[in-house]
């Protein structure tokens, strides 16, 4: 299960008490009015709110200095069991269904038995028809830029060969790259383009994208590799993995972001993880804190950093991950697909941008 030093780093997650503090400091985030048109966005791995966000955790940098500059959603929830069908509803507001349930485990195509009612497809399988819509999509008919950045993707737009078992859902001591934590490869309109190959690429591509706004895309979506988003408890080299690894890899490269020109400028970060471990859920539809779309993968929180936010700030409106999709869906000023669609699907408000944005 499941946006400074640029090179690939490799999984070296020591105790934080004796680890040297290498990382780049984080500098001041000047406050501005403003809508944020550089999202960053980072997936992590399988942990609960509690274990995160509370007075125990064992991310200090991320619960504690990278909280420090931003709006901490409270009652943030994955959509889902296990982690593809969270992914999949950030860019394209599809429901779960029993294949990607279960991680796509073999890579077969959708077989569409009819629409629900915000358009989303009925059926089961893994790749979506060329039809079906996606963030990316929209952005490039936009004429907005969007990247995949995946942590040890070997070649661009990698993905396995349709109807063939996916040989990337464990990590290798070489090889920590999830294909189901990178959601760009499940829908026939991105696989079949070029903009996959060129838009689709490994992480240690942003280190030059972020050097100026031209080069930045307007969406950064960020996947570390199995053992820096917190995935494998110990990782495939032997390194100690789970967040422990996670607020190491955050403390490398989060500076570099929060100090680009284009964050700086109009940017905005948002940081959460797909699910919580052990199957936890949130409350069941139409309970009181709720949200629209569900709350079946269970309360993960959300940290949101921006110059259009208020530092140290916390919300305690319920959110998922279709909330992530549509806020960015409002920016951009394109229409909310999927279960984003919902009139009950709340965005990012004054909850997290300062008044007069």
């Amino acid at each position: 299960m499941a946006l400074l030093l640029f090179a690939l780093v490799a999984c070296q997650a020591p105790a934080p008490t004796s680890e040297p503090d290498t990382a780049a400091p984080l500098q001041d985030i000047p406050s501005k009015a403003g809508t944020p048109q550089h999202v960053f966005v980072i997936n992590l791995e399988n942990k609960s709110y509690d274990s995160v966000w509370g007075s125990n955790s064992s991310a200090p940098y991320l619960s504690g200095t990278l909280r420090s500059r931003g709006v901490l959603l409270k009652n943030y929830y994955g959509i889902a069991h296990n982690s593809l069908p969270n992914y999949l509803a950030q860019i394209s507001g599809q429901q779960p269904n029993i294949d990607t349930e279960q991680d796509c485990r073999t890579y077969t195509a959708f077989n569409a038995t009819g629409t629900g009612p915000e358009g989303t497809l009925q059926g089961n399988g893994c790749l979506y028809p060329q039809e079906t819509q996606t963030l990316a999509g929209q952005l490039t008919a936009q004429g907005k830029t969007w990247k995949g950045y995946m942590e040890d993707m070997q070649q661009p737009c990698e993905h396995p060969v349709l109807g063939e078992p996916d040989n990337h859902g464990h990590a290798t001591p070489n090889d920590m790259y999830s294909t189901h934590h990178d959601p760009f490869v499940y829908f026939r309109s991105i696989t079949s383009s070029p903009d996959c190959a060129k838009n689709v690429v490994n992480f240690s591509t942003l280190a030059d994208d972020l050097k100026s706004v031209d080069t930045t895309p307007n969406l950064a979506y960020i996947t570390p590799n199995l053992c820096h988003d917190g995935h494998d408890a110990t990782c495939a080299d032997g390194s100690r993995g789970g967040l422990g690894a996670v607020d190491s890899w955050l403390k490398a490269q989060v500076p570099a972001i929060l100090s680009s020109p284009a964050f700086l400028q109009d940017g905005m970060l948002v940081i959460t993880f797909d699910e919580t471990d052990g199957g936890t859920v949130g409350p069941s539809k139409g309970d009181q804190g709720s949200p629209a779309g569900g709350a079946a993968g269970g309360r993960v929180g959300a940290l949101v950093i921006s110059p259009f936010s208020t530092a140290a700030a916390s919300s305690d409106q319920p959110y998922n991950h279709y909330s992530t999709l549509a806020t960015i869906e409002d920016l951009f000023h394109l229409p909310r697909l999927g279960l984003a669609a919902d009139p009950g699907v709340k965005t990012f408000g004054s909850d997290v941008y300062r008044s007069g944005t």
